[in-house]
């Protein structure tokens, strides 16, 4: 009983996904990333499966409006920075 609502529930939220993954993947992947914009139709198939799992954090970039990537925060950056400004 408990695993099936489980799997309901995962393949509610995997359709959701799909849904939102043919339109993101047409036109959406270029408004948040313009790196992309010029992806081909390989490159579009092949991130749908990945946008199917991270459609939320997507679509709320996408609804935003950002339109570059979040820059990466890492300690070795950080220190990149640092010895940088020196």
């Amino acid at each position: 009983m408990i695993a099936q609502g489980i799997l309901l529930m995962t393949g509610g939220y995997l359709m959701c996904g799909l849904v939102f993954a043919i339109p993101f993947a047409l036109v959406g992947v270029g408004k948040i990333d313009p790196h992309a914009a010029h992806g081909s139709w390989g490159f579009r198939l092949l991130i749908i499966p990945g946008t199917m799992f991270f459609w939320p954090l997507l679509a709320y970039r996408w609804i935003k409006g950002v339109h570059e990537p979040p820059a990466e925060v890492n300690p070795h950056r950080c220190a990149a920075r640092k010895g940088a400004q020196q």
